[in-house]
């Protein structure tokens, strides 16, 4: 396909979508859970068939010698499925925000004024790897009353082909629009910036993969990008705390799954529990095969542990999101060091306190700056399904519309209404 067409192409996809937001926007409550719900049918009963598209990739994406991470990131398990299923009738479950009236105040004048939720209108998506993103975006954007332009990875085309063809089929069994949600087919990445440069086709671009391709979307769009860079997540392990507690918490958050950007990348340890915690943890990473980039007081502490993996940290190490089976580990002197460290070398995603002090997790929650602050809890958690909204977009560490996990809520906008009975300014 030469540039022209590829351009022409994208137009024609924009303009589709275009048209078909007006009728998602317009389209009832019942019509778009209908979707989801024969989504979620479909892709109970294609389990079979999408992993068999999902093997091509697969079996491509090791031939090129793509990371055991990033092939990781490429499965699409029955559990993968099955969850991705769930989040659809989760969403259709979920109330409706599009049309809702809040902050209805009646002025002085005798107008009412207040503001309606209305979806954002057509979205794009550009994401790596993860095929299940496909299902979550069409998702979002059904029960949103959005229309979006999907763009996955080269190494998932296979299996986003599989995907999108149910999601289209869903809606037209529910008699909306199936240019609702379109599939960019091509693997050219000039698809992209045509993509990004196309106001006229897209309201808001939503990155999804790794910091190369976010920086390049954020630096080249003509429209609004919703974004986060990188995933380097703390936890943090204060001076009193139940160790047992502790010790499963921080395991989980790194060890879990250590390629998404809610792993945690960053421990840190107050010096008052230091020598009993850091042994127990480094018992832990050792046992997993996780490498243990420390300062000196956390190396001091943990040279004595069998087997373990541990490297002097660099400056570098406090800020780096691994997505891999490294963590970074520092001894810290107080709460406020512990807080001025995730504020200066974190990326503003998800940061966790494990702490039996109230003071100490409430200062926590109100003074670290990120999207997601916990207490006593995963950073794992950091994810839309996990916090209720049925599936997420993506993750934004931006300060405006959105931020955290992009659910329902953050694919739409409000807009200004009166209600009024005949009143004149005067």
């Amino acid at each position: 396909m030469t540039s022209t067409d590829l351009q022409a192409t994208i137009a024609h996809m924009g303009a589709a979508a275009r048209a078909a937001s007006g009728k998602m926007a317009a389209a009832s409550t019942a019509a778009k859970n209908a979707a989801l719900l024969a989504l979620a049918r479909a892709l109970c009963s294609e389990t079979a068939a999408l992993q068999a598209a999902n093997a091509k990739d697969i079996e491509a994406a090791q031939a090129a010698g793509l990371t055991a991470p990033m092939v990781d990131r490429l499965k699409l398990t029955p559990q993968i499925i099955d969850t991705v299923a769930e989040g659809c009738e989760q969403i259709a479950a979920m109330p409706d925000p599009i049309g809702e009236i809040t902050n209805l105040r009646r002025r002085p004048s005798g107008i009412s004024v207040g503001q309606m939720r209305v979806p954002l209108g057509v979205f794009g998506m550009i994401y790596e790897s993860r095929p299940n993103v496909t299902i979550e975006a069409a998702s979002l954007a059904i029960k949103s009353g959005n229309a979006c332009i999907l763009r996955g990875g080269s190494e998932a085309i296979a299996s986003n082909l599989a995907l999108w063809k149910l999601v289209q089929a869903a809606l037209a069994e529910a008699g909306l629009p199936p240019d609702a949600v379109q599939l960019v087919q091509t693997t050219d990445r000039a698809a992209v910036g045509f993509l990004i440069a196309s106001p006229d086709a897209v309201d808001v671009i939503i990155p999804r993969g790794g910091k190369g391709l976010i920086e390049r979307i954020s630096r080249e769009a003509k429209v609004p990008v919703i974004k986060h860079l990188d995933g380097n997540c703390h936890v943090y392990v204060d001076a009193s705390v139940d160790i047992a507690l502790a010790l499963r918490v921080t395991d989980n958050a790194k060890t879990q799954k250590v390629s998404p950007c809610n792993a945690a990348e960053s421990l840190l340890v107050h010096e008052a529990v230091a020598a009993t915690f850091l042994p127990q943890i480094g018992a832990v990473f050792a046992a997993k095969g996780v490498e243990m980039r420390c300062d000196p007081r956390a190396m001091a502490l943990l040279r004595a542990v069998p087997d373990a993996n541990l490297v002097a940290a660099t400056e570098q190490d406090w800020s780096e999101e691994y997505l891999a089976p490294i963590i970074s580990i520092k001894v810290v002197a107080s709460l406020d060091e512990a807080i001025a460290h995730i504020n200066r070398y974190g990326s503003h995603h998800t940061d966790a306190i494990l702490t039996d002090r109230h003071p100490n997790a409430m200062r926590f929650l109100r003074e670290v700056d990120s999207a997601s602050v916990m207490v006593n809890a995963s950073t794992r958690f950091a994810d839309g399904f996990e916090f209720g909204l049925g599936a997420e977009i993506g993750i934004s560490t931006d300060k405006f519309h959105a931020r955290g996990p992009v659910g329902l809520e953050g694919l739409t906008s409000m807009k200004w209404v009166v209600l009024g009975n005949g009143e004149v300014r005067s």
